[in-house]
């Protein structure tokens, strides 16, 4: 109920097509019951004989049933129509709404998590609610206003037939009760194994060329077979409940039945009915057991329903553990220093990854991070526009400490290159553009040149307007590394992050990426991580990280006088 009573807030704000859905409703309903009163009506009359008035009582009655005929068309049309806008407004608010709460999550929610399922949960688990809104609830008021108006005009034809008619009444209702709590279960483990399936399906159109390369296809197959029989499974027992409950329901239903032509017929016998009655009670009881035999499928309908709404409102109620603290300030006039105070980090309790890391650079000033994997730079360098908070410590831009901005200013001032570099499934135009929607085509220009690239764009046969395929899958390593730089250089912010950004070019493509990074120099802070040590010769801090500690700072020439680390590692790759 509580989950139910959240979902009708959700609802709300159309109300208005509800109201006039939900009347609609009520007048078919209405107009249902009516109709075979009016047919009663005529078999009586026609079972009496000929009179003065019996054409023109018939005529009347004849126009009353076409007009109540018609206004059903109406209302149905009303009832149908504007309960599924409603719903299927509701479920385009429900989809985007998922997806802005998940896109503002932390990095630690989507550690554990699959693109597929994410997906499954906004386009799949969020299509529930329209079952919900334009199906199940329609039909349970219908169902509710049907039953108690049957119930009141048999009680006026025939009370004690009436009354007979209502023994079938709770075994169905209990049968229903007890499908509800066996099918449940069912529909949550279907509503997962769909979601893992659209997850293995997402993992493998994505990994296609690692999966042709290695001559995986049949082994994927099979694990997508398994995953897909998992649901069919899950699926199948649902319907093989389905497949016992709906014909016992409707044979309960059918003793109702039973009992009105037995019962009713033998009463008729006796003189206490009439035919035109017995005609009426056989007629209204469709109306009275089709709403209750119903029920099954709208428990069943239901607990999908319920399943979905379940695995949504469970990512709407993840925090954002990420987010504008109170009181947070803009971020202005941005002009690069950053400082690091005794900054701590872990992404499992008492498994540290970064250890009292201190250091601070000014305006302009280039800062590499070098060491070996794993140590924690790229870890570092993610602090910065808070895709992760310090275990403890603190990090300052200007001398204000970031988590004291609002994230919307941070990020802004901020131009990341990041180690798998991403591009969107458009133009190269339109991926440089990205960081900067405004951005004209001589600025996007005047950044592929400051990124060495525009070349290389010019000699392809589209120019700027060649499709990069999706992951820029048609563009080689370097240039979507030098793509990358040129939308981070296009955001005109202050700070530029440059994470592995020659991780794997060639030597010829590593001198023009070092071109672009020394040009940057001076201009931006930039804080480099590099393997090719290089690239950051040049860099005014260098710090030497070793199992999340720095244990060397200083320039180029500094650490090549130590024996430490730094010179290790210059040597190795000299020779």
């Amino acid at each position: 109920m509580k989950l139910l009573w959240r979902l009708g807030k959700e609802a709300i704000q159309y109300k208005g097509l509800y109201v006039i859905a939900i009347l609609s409703t009520l007048a078919l309903t209405m107009i249902n019951l009516a109709a075979p009163k009016i047919l009663s009506s005529m078999t009586a009359l026609v079972s009496q004989g000929a009179n003065d008035n019996y054409k023109e009582i018939l005529a009347k009655l004849t126009v009353i049933l076409i007009l109540l005929y018609l206004l059903r068309i109406l209302f149905r049309y009303l009832s149908n129509y504007l309960a599924h806008k409603a719903a299927w407004n509701l479920v385009e608010d429900l989809r985007v709404r998922v997806y802005s709460h998940i896109q503002g999550l932390s990095m630690y929610f989507f550690g554990n998590k699959q693109t597929g399922d994410l997906m499954s949960r906004v386009v799949n688990d969020t299509a529930t609610f329209e079952l919900l809104y334009a199906h199940i609830i329609p039909e349970i008021v219908t169902n509710i206003v049907t039953v108690a108006g049957v119930m009141a005009i048999l009680l006026t034809i025939n009370v004690k037939l009436a009354l007979l008619t209502c023994i079938p009444i709770p075994f169905i209702l209990f049968s229903g009760w007890l499908f509800a709590v066996k099918i449940r279960p069912n529909f949550k483990v279907s509503q997962k194994a769909l979601a893992d399936l659209n997850s293995k399906l997402q993992d493998n159109f994505s990994g296609i060329h690692e999966i042709q390369a290695f001559g995986k296809e049949d082994f994927e197959a099979s694990q997508v077979s398994v995953q897909a029989g998992v649901f069919t499974k899950a699926m199948l027992h649902a319907l093989k409940l389905s497949a016992v409950f709906h014909p016992s329901v409707e044979f309960l239903s059918s003793i109702g039945t039973i009992i009105v032509v037995g019962i009713g017929g033998l009463l008729a016998f006796q003189g206490h009915m009439s035919i035109a009655d017995i005609v009426a009670f056989l007629l209204y009881l469709s109306l009275f057991y089709t709403p209750i035999s119903s029920i099954a499928r709208l428990l069943e309908d239901m607990q999908q329903a319920y399943a979905g709404a379940e695995r949504v409102m469970m990512i709407l109620d993840t925090p954002t553990e990420i987010k504008d603290k109170s009181g947070a300030e803009e971020l202005k006039d941005v002009q690069g220093s950053i400082t690091f105070e005794s900054v701590g980090f872990q992404y499992e309790k008492d498994v540290p990854v970064l250890k009292d890391i201190e250091f601070t650079c000014r305006p302009g000033q280039m800062v590499a991070l070098v060491g070996p994997t794993g140590v924690g730079k790229t870890t570092l360098t993610q602090l910065i526009p808070r895709f992760y908070d310090p275990t403890h410590g603190r990090i300052l831009i200007d001398g204000k400490d970031i988590e004291k901005v609002t994230l919307d200013s941070l990020r802004s001032n901020i131009s990341p290159v990041l180690q798998d570099t991403f591009l969107f499934n458009g133009t190269i135009a339109e991926n440089i553009g990205y960081a900067d929607p405004g951005a004209d085509m001589e600025e996007i220009i005047t950044a592929s040149k400051a990124a060495r690239i525009h070349d290389d764009i010019m000699s392809m046969p589209d120019q700027y307007e060649t499709r990069v395929g999706e992951r820029g899958m048609r563009l080689s390593g370097g240039q979507k590394q030098r793509i990358a730089i040129a939308r981070a250089i296009l955001r005109k912010a202050p700070i530029i992050i440059l994470d592995e950004a020659t991780a794997s070019v060639d030597t010829a493509t590593e001198k023009e990426i070092q071109k672009a990074i020394s040009d940057l120099a001076g201009s931006r802070t930039v804080v480099v991580i590099a393997h090719r040590l290089s690239t950051i010769q040049n860099a005014d801090i260098i710090l030497v990280l070793e199992e999340g500690r720095v244990i060397q700072k200083g320039t180029h020439r500094e650490l090549m006088e130590e024996q430490g680390l730094y010179r290790q590692l210059n040597l190795a790759q000299i020779s």
